[in-house]
C-alpha cells in the first residue's frame, strides 16, 4: 500500500512489469486513464472479444466480426429474423450458419415477441383499405405444399438442412423422398433433425435404402412433424419397433404405412399403429421376417371400420391372419396376398365364408399354394361386390375352380390369370360362359395348359359385357380357340394377341368378322404368322375405329401400310417394327390426307433407306423410334433431327 500512496505519476504502477503474463488477459481490464487500471471480473465467456485489444507493446485495433460470436448467440439472433427470405439469405452464408438455422423450430420463432413487434410495424393497407400483415403469410407457409426427392449422392445432411430452411417460405415441405445414400457423406439423424425441426407441414417421408438412419432419426421426425400422413421405409435395416412406435404415439393422423425389408420392425410396432392411429387407411408390408399373426391380427382388428387397402408380401404369417381378415376386413376394398408359404386352403375357405369382405373390390392373390378350387369358390360367394380379380403362380388351381369362382361372383369386370398352368381352354372358355353380365376384361399370360382344340361350344347367348381380351406368350391358343372367341365375344373394342405363334390369317379372320362394335386398340405384336391378308381385312373393317396398331414382328410388306393410309383415319400410334416395310410404304403414310399419325416406330426395319425421310417430316410426327434402321445414315438423321424439332426421335 506504500507504493500507492507514495505514487508519484512518473513510475510504473507494477514496476515488474505486466501483472498479467498472458497479453491475451488484458481485455479483462478497463482503462480509466493513462496509468489507471481497474480489473473487471468477466462476466461473459472469455471468446466473446472486444474489437481493442490491450497489450504489452500498445494499444491496436482489429475488425468486428459476427463469427466471434458462439453458436448460442447466433441462434437468438437466427431466431428473431423477421421473415422466411432473411433466413434464407442467412443459410447462405456458410454451413455454420446453416446448420444453425435448421436447428431452429417453426414455434420458436413464431412465438418470439420480438418478430410478431416487427410483423405488427411491417402492416399495410391494401387498395381496399384493409390491414395486410407478414404474419398472415404463415399459413402459406405451413401449408406443405412443396416435394423435395434425394436420390444417390445428393442424399446428404447439409441437403436436408438447406431443404429444411428454403421450403419454410415458399409454401412449406409437404413430401420428401430419399433414395439412397451419399457413402461418404450420407444421410444420418442430424439431417433428419433439421426436416424435424423445419417442416412440420411434412405429411409424406419415404425412406429407401439408408441403413445409415436408425430409431434417434426417425424419433426426430416423430417429434415434430406430428401431421405425417404416409410413411414408405424400404431397406431401413437399422429402424425397429422403438422407432414405429414413436410414429404412431406422435402422429395420429397417419393413415399411409408401407414396410418392405425392414428386418427389425415386428408386431410390437404393428400394435402401436394399430392402437395409436384410428385414421389408417392403407398398410403394406413386405419380406418383414419378424412380423407374424400378432401384428396382422391386431392391425385389422382395431383399424377394421377405416382400413381399406391390404397388402401383404412375404411374410411368416399363417391362417389366422387370413382368418382375422376374412372376418375384420368390413371396409377393405383393396386387398393383395403375394408369397405366403405357410397359409394353407383352409385359411382361403374361411376368409371367404367370414362374410366380413363385402366391400371388396380388387383382390390379387400371387404365389399362393393355399389357393385351391375349394378356397377360390368361397371367396367368390364371400366376396359379393368384388370386381377385379388377379392370380398369379397358382399351382394347385384347376378348370373346376375357375368356373365355380366366375359362376359366384356375379359382379366381376376383370379377370387376369398369369402362370396358372393347369387351366386349360375349359376352364376359359367355361369361365366366358358363366361370368356375369358384367365381365368386360379378361386376360391370360403364360398359361401353358391351354391347348388348341376343337371345341364344341353349347348354343347359349354371347358375352355381350367383354370389351377387352389379353393373350400374351400362351403358346398352345391356335386358330380353333380363336375363332370360337368370335363367337362368344362380339363386342370386343381392345385386344391384345402377343407372342401367339399358332395363329394364322385363317382364325384371324373370322374373329375380325366377328366383332360388331369396331376396334379400337389392337396389338398383334409376336404373331409371325398373320399377313398382308389379316392386315388389310382388319384396316377396312375397322379402319373407322382404329386407334392404336401394333404389327411388331407380323410378316407385312407395304401393301399393309397402303391399306392403313387408306381406311385409318383415326389411328395414332403405329409400331411396324422387323417388318419387311420399304420407302414406298412410308411414301404412302405420308401422302395419305386421312390418317393423323403422331408415333411411328419402325425399329429394326432394314430396308427402310434416307429416301424415307423427306416424307416422315411431312408426316408431323411426335414420336419415332428408328433404332436398328441400318439403311439410314447418320447425316440424314442429323437433317431429320433439325427439321422434326418437335419430335422425340429414338437412334
Amino acid at each position: 500500500m506504500s507504493k500507492v500512496f507514495a505514487f508519484s505519476g512518473s513510475d510504473d504502477f507494477f514496476p515488474g512489469g505486466s501483472i498479467y503474463p498472458n497479453p491475451k488477459e488484458s481485455s479483462l481490464f478497463l482503462s480509466l486513464g493513462r496509468h489507471v487500471d481497474v480489473y473487471v471480473p468477466p462476466c461473459k465467456r472469455s471468446r466473446i472479444s472486444a474489437p481493442f485489444v490491450f497489450s504489452v507493446e500498445g494499444f491496436e485495433q482489429k475488425k468486428p466480426s459476427i463469427e466471434v460470436l458462439p453458436d448460442e448467440c447466433l441462434f437468438e439472433i437466427f431466431r428473431r429474423l423477421p421473415g422466411g427470405q432473411e433466413r434464407s439469405s442467412c443459410a447462405c452464408v456458410s454451413k455454420r450458419w446453416l446448420t444453425l438455422l435448421s436447428n431452429i423450430r417453426r414455434d420458436e420463432i413464431s412465438g418470439n415477441k420480438t418478430t410478431k413487434a416487427l410483423n405488427l410495424k411491417d402492416e399495410s393497407t391494401d387498395k381496399k383499405g384493409r390491414v395486410v400483415s407478414d404474419v398472415e403469410d404463415q399459413d402459406v407457409e405451413d401449408g406443405g405444399y412443396l416435394s423435395r426427392s434425394l436420390e444417390g449422392k445428393k442424399a446428404t445432411d447439409v441437403r436436408l438442412a438447406a431443404i429444411a430452411v428454403g421450403t419454410a417460405s415458399r409454401g412449406g415441405l409437404g413430401k420428401l423422398f430419399i433414395r439412397g445414400s451419399n457413402s461418404s457423406r450420407g444421410v444420418t439423424t442430424v439431417g433428419l433433425r433439421a426436416i424435424s425441426c423445419g417442416c412440420p407441414s411434412l405429411r409424406v417421408l419415404s425412406l429407401w435404402n439408408l441403413s445409415s438412419i436408425g430409431d434417434e432419426g426417425l424419433c426426430e421426425i416423430a417429434d415434430g412433424c406430428h401431421h405425417l400422413e404416409k410413411l414408405d421405409l424400404c431397406h431401413c435395416p437399422a429402424i425397429t419397433d422403438k422407432s414405429l412406435i414413436s410414429i404412431a404415439e406422435s402422429c395420429p393422423y397417419l393413415t399411409d404405412l408401407s414396410i418392405e425389408s425392414c428386418a427389425n420392425i415386428g408386431n410390437e410396432g404393428l400394435k402401436a399403429v394399430a392402437c395409436c392411429c384410428p385414421n389408417l387407411k392403407s398398410i403394406s408390408i413386405k419380406d418383414c421376417a419378424l412380423v407374424g399373426d400378432q401384428g396382422i391380427a391386431s392391425l385389422m382388428s382395431s383399424a377394421s371400420y377405416s382400413l381399406t387397402k391390404v397388402k401383404l408380401q412375404s411374410l411368416n404369417i399363417t391362417d389366422v391372419s387370413l382368418v382375422v381378415i376374412g372376418h375384420y376386413g368390413k371396409t377393405v376394398t383393396d386387398l393383395s396376398l403375394t408369397n405366403l408359404p405357410n397359409v394353407s386352403e383352409k385359411g382361403f375357405w374361411v376368409m371367404g365364408n367370414g362374410h366380413g369382405l363385402q366391400k371388396l373390390r380388387s383382390f390379387a392373390v400371387a404365389s399362393c399354394c393355399g389357393v385351391t378350387d375349394l378356397g377360390l369358390e368361397a371367396l367368390g360367394r364371400g366376396c359379393p361386390n368384388l370386381k377385379q380379380f388377379c392370380l398369379r403362380k397358382c399351382a394347385f388351381l384347376s378348370d373346376k375352380g375357375l368356373v365355380s369362382f366366375a359362376k359366384a361372383a356375379g359382379s366381376l369386370e376383370s379377370l387376369q390369370l398369369e402362370e396358372c398352368h393347369r387351366v386349360t381352354q375349359f376352364g376359359f372358355f367355361g369361365s366366358l360362359l358363366n361370368c356375369g353380365a358384367k365381365l368386360k376384361a379378361i386376360s391370360l399370360v403364360k398359361c401353358l395348359g391351354i391347348k388348341d382344340l376343337n371345341l364344341q361350344l353349347p348354343s347359349v347367348s354371347p358375352c355381350e359385357s367383354l370389351r377387352s381380351l389379353s393373350l400374351r406368350d400362351c403358346s398352345g391358343f391356335g386358330d380353333a380357340s380363336l375363332a370360337a372367341l368370335g363367337k362368344l365375344c362380339p363386342q370386343l373394342q381392345h385386344m391384345e394377341l402377343s407372342g401367339l405363334h399358332g395363329i394364322t390369317d385363317a382364325g384371324f379372320l373370322p374373329l375380325l368378322e366377328s366383332c360388331e362394335a369396331g376396334l379400337v386398340k389392337v396389338n398383334l405384336s409376336g404373331c409371325v404368322n398373320l399377313s398382308d391378308k389379316a392386315v388389310c381385312m382388319m384396316a377396312g373393317l375397322h379402319g373407322w375405329t382404329l386407334e392404336m396398331l401394333n404389327l411388331d414382328g407380323c410378316k407385312i410388306s407395304d401393301a399393309s401400310l397402303v391399306a392403313i393410309a387408306e381406311n385409318c383415319m383415326l389411328l395414332s400410334d403405329l409400331d411396324v417394327s422387323k417388318c419387311a416395310v420399304t420407302d414406298f410404304g412410308i411414301a404412302a403414310l405420308a401422302h395419305s390426307n386421312q390418317i393423323n399419325l403422331q408415333i411411328l416406330s419402325m425399329s429394326g426395319c432394314s430396308m427402310v433407306s434416307d429416301k424415307s425421310l423427306p416424307f416422315l417430316g411431312k408426316l408431323g410426327l411426335l414420336g419415332l423410334n428408328l433404332q436398328q434402321c441400318n439403311a439410314i445414315s447418320s447425316s440424314a438423321l442429323d437433317l431429320l433431327v433439325e427439321q422434326l424439332w418437335r419430335c422425340d426421335i429414338l437412334f
